[in-house]
């Protein structure tokens, strides 16, 4: 009888495990051991959605490409280091752009969930980390270090969040967000995507900010760069802006750089809008951001490439010390500068006077 009884409790468990809807294994997320000598991408190819590809400490010449939902890439620190291949890509559209890791949706629909952490990627002709059409991106703790145009770069994407990475001697931007970025169109909403806390050094820009609205770039360490924050738009609807730029330490960005075929030479510049609206920018430190370019100066609103003014901006409670020429700067503006306002701020001087 207590043997029956044994039995009839096992058999209920079994009964009740599969009865109810117990997950089955395959169900359950993986991690995915890459060591040096291995393929991670070959790991993130046989990885499921919600599954981690861990990466230990070594270096890696590949470049990884990621459309899987809900995947983290891991490393195990700056230690785990990511660098160009030394044999030609062939069929590998990230390596043969000149990334290194790639996070890439569908023409129409976006890939969810990817994490990026935890490893550093260095020395790729182009961008260190590239994302495009991804909704709920997180790159963090990566170290992007003297990749050829960015360090971490986004299009096209919403919800992302870009913290605690260090962008370094890049380019151009160490962190470059844009809409498109070979196409001509109205500034896109990225539903609140956040750059905070990042530590970008010795980039041509700290961050740039193009063509796009509703997001915050905040509690960044911005130095050494030729100029800090960059939001631009231009002349296409909707126009850019609606975003924050707060609590930012913009300091000494004063390396010179040459011109471009879309930007003149740029050095000494802090935090720039160009061709924008409703923008707040807001209790950051901007101290001895120093040049001789037009966009030079503490807090700098200037007209875009295209001429577009800058409207209804507002510039409150940063402290400026020692940028040059000056502090505050509202140019090229004509009739709508007007309605940028510049209030609680300290400085020592501005042009026009009188906005410290």
């Amino acid at each position: 009888m207590k043997k029956c009884h044994v039995v009839y409790l096992v058999c209920t468990a079994a009964m009740i495990g599969t009865g109810l809807g117990a997950a089955p294994a395959s169900s359950v997320p993986r991690t995915h051991l890459v060591h040096p000598g291995q393929s991670i991408q070959k790991a993130v190819d046989a990885a499921a959605p919600g599954d981690t590809v861990l990466v230990t400490t070594g270096t890696y010449r590949e470049s990884v490409k990621v459309s899987t939902p809900g995947l983290t890439l891991r490393g195990m620190g700056r230690s785990t280091v990511i660098t160009p291949s030394t044999r030609k890509a062939v069929g590998n559209r990230c390596a043969e752009d000149g990334n290194g890791i790639c996070v890439i949706g569908a023409k129409d629909r976006n890939v969810k969930g990817v994490t990026v952490s935890d490893l550093t990627v260095t020395g790729f002709t182009h961008t260190g980390v590239f994302s495009i059409a991804t909704d709920g991106l997180t790159v963090r703790n990566v170290n992007a270090v003297k990749n050829g145009v960015w360090g971490i770069a986004q299009e096209r994407s919403v919800h992302g969040i870009i913290r605690g990475n260090t962008a370094r001697d890049n380019g151009d931007a160490g962190v470059f967000l844009a809409n498109a970025i070979k196409a001509e169109e109205g500034s896109a909403d990225t539903e609140g995507t956040l750059v905070a806390h990042n530590r970008l050094e010795g980039n041509r820009i700290g961050v740039t900010v193009r063509r796009l609205r509703n997001l915050a770039v905040a509690g960044n360490h911005i130095t050494g760069n030729c100029a800090g924050v960059f939001v631009v738009g231009d002349e296409n609807t909707p126009k850019a802006g609606d975003l924050v730029v707060r609590d930012n330490h913009v300091l000494r960005n004063n390396k010179s750089c040459p011109k471009t075929e879309r930007l003149e030479a740029l050095q000494g510049s802090g935090i720039v809008l160009t061709g924008v609206e409703k923008v707040l920018v807001a209790d950051n430190t901007v101290e001895g951001n120093s040049g001789k370019s037009s966009m030079s100066g503490g807090i700098v609103l200037a007209a875009s490439m295209v001429g577009t003014a800058n409207s209804k901006n507002q510039v409150n409670g940063n402290r400026l010390n020692q940028n040059s020429p000056v502090d505050l700067v509202n140019a090229g503006t004509g009739d709508t500068g007007k309605s940028n306002t510049f209030t609680g701020n300290t400085c020592g001087a501005s042009k026009p006077a009188g906005l410290c």
